[in-house]
């Protein structure tokens, strides 16, 4: 039985449109420093694709900080913020796909564990706001990746089945995500020593190499279901 054609694509936002996760981790740095807590890059890797949230919900058990989680989301905000006004480059072969989708008419969505604040500070200081027709936080949702709640809620503001969504992912929560939404799931892990390869072996596109040497073309070729590009 063929599938129903991609009608929309949703785009996680933190590794896949921009490369957000430098920011992140000195955000993470400075204000785990600030408790006695040294957090390294190997460190992060169990989190990435968490919201916010729920990854200092783990913190706080794992390192057993006497800090409430409120504060601790409060004092990561400001501190990322103000990296990503500063700095936050845009994955050049994201930019291009995200040109290609919307010159042909595609309905496009960000799904973001990120804060609101966080997503609008980084899509208006790239100039990707305008691409865009719905925006998803963690905060508009009951439950963060992996449970499937952002992509729902993204393909109801896009008024698109599920079935007709494709997710561009770069966590294994991510992907994960995706498969729980009844969407299609293009992978593009983020850094090598990633976890969660069963996970990534669901997606229905998985993309090896660095996200600087994707082929925009080729992924939108896929999409529209006129081509596969190499996988790995």
């Amino acid at each position: 039985m063929s599938r129903e054609p991609i009608q929309a694509v949703i785009f996680d936002l933190d590794g896949v449109l921009v490369d957000s996760e430098p920011n992140y981790l000195e955000s993470e740095r400075v204000l785990f420093g600030k408790y006695g807590v040294t957090f390294t890059a190997e460190m992060k890797v169990p989190y990435i694709g968490l919201s916010t949230k729920e990854m200092l919900e783990r913190v706080i058990v794992e390192f057993d900080l006497a800090v409430p989680l409120d504060v601790l989301i409060e004092e990561k905000n400001a501190i990322y913020l103000r990296l990503a006004a500063e700095h936050t480059p845009v994955n050049a072969p994201m930019r291009r796909l995200v040109e290609l989708l919307r010159d042909h008419g595609y309905p496009l969505a960000v799904a973001s564990g990120s804060s609101s604040a966080a997503i609008d500070v980084v899509l208006r200081h790239t100039g990707l706001d305008d691409f865009f027709d719905v925006v998803v936080s963690a905060e508009s949702v009951p439950r963060g990746k992996p449970e499937p709640d952002l992509f729902l809620e993204a393909a109801r503001r896009l008024s698109v089945p599920p079935a007709a969504c494709v997710v561009v992912e770069d966590s294994g929560y991510g992907v994960t995500a995706a498969r729980r939404a009844g969407m299609r799931c293009i992978a593009i892990p983020y850094g090598d020593g990633l976890s969660m390869g069963d996970a990534f072996a669901k997606a229905d596109l998985l993309l090896g190499g660095s996200m600087a040497s994707v082929d925009a073309d080729s992924v939108f070729a896929w999409i529209r279901g006129d081509a596969t590009p190499a996988a790995r």
